[in-house]
């Protein structure tokens, strides 16, 4: 049966919803398989120096096409395995790959010729190098290459020019483009430049032309000073001297093959030598010998660099001067090792037949400081697998390596064969040389002896077992020292503990406080008097008393044991001391952790003071005059209250304790400036705000009923560091909190609680009206009363300020909780049914 339109159409939207959900689906596993194809590899073992540039490719393919960045790359990598120096390393291999890949003026490294033939100048060179350097990025590193000698090569800044500056070398080989200096001097004096012809010849003025193309310096010479003998006859007799040098030189054109960077034609100055030639093209390959480079001339092979010769020794033995159409060849090596480990200088070596191990360890520089030189570890490759073998030190001079052999140079163990140590109270603690038949009493002797705090009773030794376990081995210091107990031989990692009587028992000090000028503690001395501590403590102050200075002793009381009401737990003296301090007067002597408090002098007092500020005749700071000094008294003593004193604003404040901490109050510093309360003169005793309770100093008073009867319980005693604030008349109501337009309404007698909120325009959305108070002027507060269903609001008068907080928000739940929530229901309701059914 056909469906109707429109249900074929819904069946073809549900076929391509599924089509598409099992095509993610596919993707996503094919994802999963590749990524996990790299994270299940283990990268512990990966050494980045040994991989191939294209195996690196290899690796960046795989994350590419597995999805992941470079940096999920060095994260799987270190989650597998690898140690972070390898991870660096892998960056900056993928780095210069990148770099290589994208550098495309770097492939061409030759010249073309006039006719078509690679070629590059010798003066060329040099400039082109520096070219390709500027042209890298800055923050590029070439990967360094392990193979010995590869650097030299690939240093740009390392060149080997012929030095054109030098004397003629007499064995140069004069040829067609060379410039000859011909000096004449003594009896005669002619200078002549000379140009060798493309014939090999030069015309000499009144000689002719002279045959000089393919002799040396020396011959030609000997050849122009024959024919110009005739000429000038002091040649013969020596009275004229005869001089050929070179002027400038030719070019010669020389060809590079073989194993080489960049092999071609090159043009080169005529003193040019085969290491001028290896640098102009790069060097050898990786595959490349750097042992045996041939010079071919004429068809024949007449010379052989060995770059070892330079790099070992800085011999230039074999760098032969170069003419025209010679081959450098370098052939492909024959024989390479790798040494690692603890040498100085770890690489490839390329070795020569018969060569050995102490001819390798010669190009590796030597062993370090470190290295294990008994015997070390050689792997080798064999036709069907790898073998390992271990060389010790008496074959090293006999052993011949292997073409592919890989030698590890281990490190020395990190532990002593003859150390033992003494610890603690040693005039020279520290480690010493294990001798044949060391005792302990012979060690304390060679460290100088037992310094006087020694405890000598018990010192201890800590011994490694045989199976390196340790042990303690305990004995009696002071006999072994005396002779009267037998003397212990040492071994090996031995470790002589001697404790100082100071660290087996508690420090001792004591402790003054009270009218010293530097209360505190101190270290107990022996012997130490009372006078001496308070010496240290920085003598008397002014209010001390020295006649009365009470001292606490620790008891040892059995009878507290017991639970006796009776029983001691302080021992007390009452002691009267000299206020001078001298010292023939008797001395108290301390004990450790004696508690010394010097008391105050009776009837000592220091100026008290208090201010008032304000409407006052005299506001000011007034010194209080007695103990019992009231409120009423001190308005008396500022000359009373001004005309517009407003007596109901008047306000106390006290410092009192604090009963915040620090960052309470900077807490409370930030909510007040948020709710922009004025605090000058209506702080409160507690303000809400958000439900938090700030604390201040501010004591609700009424002035007038204290004026009225002054001397009554309301009329407070002053104490020091009161602030009495007495202002004008206030015309105002500030209303703020949660209304809607927090404002400053004029006071009017008639209006209520609610019509100054109703000048704010009303309660806000979050208003907990329940809540709600006032903060009058002189500081004192009134809260909103509930009276069954309905809030008594307090009385508004001048000067006040109505405060309304806010309601707590309630956190709203979350689709997790509800979800939780929900599923708890459901599951509550099933467990129901299944209850009731059960019943039934």
């Amino acid at each position: 049966m056909k469906l109707p339109y429109p249900e074929s159409h819904n069946l073809m939207n549900i076929k391509k919803i599924i089509f598409t959900l099992f095509l993610g689906i596919g993707i996503f596993l094919s994802y999963q398989s590749k990524a996990q194809s790299i994270n299940q590899s283990n990268f512990s073992n990966v050494r980045v120096d040994e991989l191939t540039d294209e195996q690196i490719r290899n690796i960046m393919n795989q994350v590419a096409s597995s999805g992941l960045s470079d940096a999920q790359l060095e994260q799987m990598a270190t989650a597998r395995g690898m140690s972070p120096t390898e991870v660096q390393k892998l960056r900056a291999r993928v780095e210069a790959l990148k770099a290589k890949s994208s550098n495309t003026g770097s492939t061409d490294a030759t010249v073309k010729g006039k006719d078509g033939s690679r070629e590059r100048s010798f003066e060329g060179e040099v400039q082109t190098d520096l070219s390709n350097t500027a042209n890298q990025d800055s923050t590029y590193k070439p990967i360094k290459s392990k193979i010995f000698g590869k650097e030299l090569f690939a240093n740009a800044s390392t060149t080997f020019e012929p030095n054109l500056n030098i004397a003629t070398p007499q064995n140069y080989i004069v040829g067609a483009g060379d410039e000859l200096l011909l000096d004449i001097y003594g009896f005669s004096e002619v200078s002549n430049t000379l140009k060798v012809s493309p014939d090999g010849t030069v015309n000499i003025p009144y000689a002719g032309l002279i045959q000089v193309g393919g002799l040396t310096i020396e011959a030609a010479t000997a050849r122009i000073k024959n024919k110009l003998t005739p000429i000038y006859s002091g040649l013969k007799t020596g009275n004229t001297k005869l001089s050929l040098t070179l002027g400038n030189i030719r070019s010669i054109k020389i060809i590079v093959t073989g194993e080489v960077m960049k092999p071609g034609t090159y043009t080169l100055p005529s003193l040019a030598t085969m290491f001028t030639a290896l640098y102009s093209s790069g060097g050898p390959t990786e595959n490349g010998s750097f042992r045996n480079v041939e010079l071919i001339r004429n068809g024949r092979k007449i010379a052989t660099l060995d770059v070892y010769d330079f790099l070992i020794k800085g011999e230039l033995k074999g760098n032969v001067r170069l003419q025209d159409q010679d081959i450098i060849m370098i052939p492909v090596y024959q024989k390479r090792v790798e040494v690692v480990g603890e040498v100085k200088r770890p690489a490839i070596f390329e070795l020569k037949p018969g060569e050995t191990f102490d001819n390798l360890l010669d190009y590796a520089g030597g062993f370090t400081e470190k290295a294990y030189k008994e015997r070390i570890k050689v792997l080798e490759n064999t036709n069907t697998e790898k073998k390992i073998r271990d060389v010790v030190s008496d074959a090293f001079a006999t052993y011949i390596p292997h073409g592919g052999d890989k030698f590890y140079v281990n490190e020395i163990l990190d532990r002593f064969t003859n150390r033992v140590s003494l610890i603690g109270a040693i005039f020279r603690p520290g480690e010493y040389e294990l001798t044949s038949g060391l005792t302990v009493k012979q060690l304390i002797e060679k460290a100088e002896g037992l310094k006087e705090d020694a405890f000598r009773n018990r010192a201890y030794i800590n011994r490694l077992t045989p199976d390196n376990q340790t042990e303690l081995i305990s004995f009696d210091l002071g006999k072994v020292m005396s002779g009267e107990a037998q003397d212990i031989p040492l071994q090996r990692e031995d470790a002589i503990n001697i404790s100082s009587i100071f660290d087996l028992r508690e420090e001792y000090v004591v402790n003054i406080n009270g009218e010293v000028r530097n209360p505190g503690q101190f270290p107990y001395a022996e012997n130490m008097s009372l006078e001496e501590l308070i010496m240290k403590a920085g003598g008397f102050n002014e209010a001390a008393t020295p006649q009365r200075i009470e001292i606490s002793r620790r008891v040892n009381n059995e009878e507290s044991i017991s639970g006796s009401s009776s029983a001691k737990t302080a021992q007390i003296f009452q002691i009267a001391v000299d206020k001078d301090l001298k010292a023939n007067a008797g001395k108290f002597i301390l004990k450790p952790f004696d508690l010394i408090t010097v008391r105050t002098a009776p009837g000592y007092e220091t100026q008290k003071q208090v201010t008032i500020e304000g409407e006052v005749l005299y506001p000011g700071t007034y010194t209080l005059t007695r103990k019992d000094e009231r409120i009423s008294d001190l308005v008396k003593r500022a000359g009373g209250l001004t005309q517009l004193a407003y007596e109901d604003g008047a306000s106390l404040k006290r410092a009192g304790k604090q009963e915040t901490t620090l960052d309470q109050e900077k807490e409370n510093q930030k909510l007040l400036q948020f709710k922009k309360i004025q605090t000058e003169a209506k702080d409160t005793t507690a303000i809400h705000l958000d439900n938090k309770v700030i604390r201040n100093n501010f004591v609700g008073i009424n002035l007038k009923e204290i004026l009225e009867n002054p001397g009554k319980k309301i009329d407070l005693f002053l104490e020091e560091g009161d602030i009495i604030s007495v202002p004008k008349e206030l015309q105002t109501v500030k209303v703020s909190g949660e209304v809607l337009s927090p404002n400053t309404v004029i006071y009017s007698k008639s209006k209520g609680f609610r019509q100054y909120i109703t000048n704010a325009g009303g309660f806000g959305q979050g208003a907990l009206k329940s809540r709600s108070y006032i903060i009058y002027a002189n500081g004192a507060v009134r809260s909103t009363r509930k009276f069954l269903f309905f809030n008594n609001y307090p009385i508004v008068k001048t000067g006040a300020e109505i405060f309304i907080p806010k309601r707590e928000e309630k956190r709203k739940l979350t689709p997790t909780e509800t979800v939780g929530l929900i599923s708890g229901l459901a599951s509550f309701g099933a467990i129901m049914l299944g209850i009731i059914n059960i019943v039934k």
